[in-house]
């Protein structure tokens, strides 16, 4: 938390595309006064991210701005392997999913806050400072999901998970277990492998995963459990 009101808050942001750290970077940077808000360090993937602790350690950093999906592991392991060593560094989950899974997730992992990105700037920064300052923020379009979380506890399990998806993410499922491309998969099912791939992206975050290989598992699990017959 950042302790001193004459200093900005430094930032670490952790997001896999580079075209949006450079707009948060320019973002935070210009901010109000342009004293506010510092970005102090960038991570691309879990990998530079967890070597970025050992620089959050020298840096001292008061927020990271978290992405949920990243190339090599969630941002959830990110997550939690910060507060393991910096554990009073905040977390502000800035994300384009809304899933009760990741959203519970977030909370678990110890997250202080849970944001989706096409909040505007005013809220961004102003979220940014409130967290730093010791308070929880939730988009106000997850609040009502938090709270069924609350009553209700977890979400349901990965079985269901992929029991709750439309049919043809579960036929594009089912062909990622049998180990095809995007391009096969779309001459199967006659799409293009854009759309395979936005389908496949669309997959990714219901299941909470960011690998073809973790998708495979979870669809072979559900088949065993019973819950995935309907995906051919």
């Amino acid at each position: 938390m950042c302790a001193d009101p004459t200093k900005p808050i430094s930032i670490l942001l952790v997001d896999d595309s580079e075209l949006v750290r450079v707009g948060l970077k320019s973002l935070l940077n210009s901010s109000l006064d342009n004293s506010d808000l510092l970005v102090v360090g960038e991570a691309a993937t879990a990998a530079t991210a967890a070597a970025g602790v050992a620089e959050c350690l020298r840096l001292e950093p008061d927020v990271v701005l978290l992405d949920i999906r990243l190339p090599d592991e969630t941002g959830f392991f990110v997550c939690r392997q910060i507060l393991a060593k910096l554990p009073d560094t905040r977390i502000l989950i800035l994300t384009s999913v809304i899933d009760d899974g990741m959203i519970y997730e977030a909370m678990s992992s110890g997250a202080h806050g849970y944001l989706l990105k096409e909040i505007n700037t005013h809220a961004l920064l102003q979220a940014v400072v409130d967290v730093a300052r010791g308070k929880f923020i939730l988009d106000p379009s997850v609040t009502t999901r938090v709270l069924n979380l609350v009553r209700n506890g977890p979400p349901q399990a990965d079985g269901d998970k992929i029991a709750q998806l439309s049919t043809q993410e579960k036929r594009v499922l089912a062909l990622v277990a049998e180990g095809l491309t995007n391009r096969e998969i779309g001459e199967q099912m006659e799409l293009s492998a854009k759309t395979v791939k936005n389908y496949l992206s669309n997959i990714f975050e219901k299941l909470s995963i960011n690998r073809r290989a973790q998708a495979a598992v979870l669809y072979s699990e559900s088949r065993v459990a019973g819950t995935g017959q309907s995906a051919l």
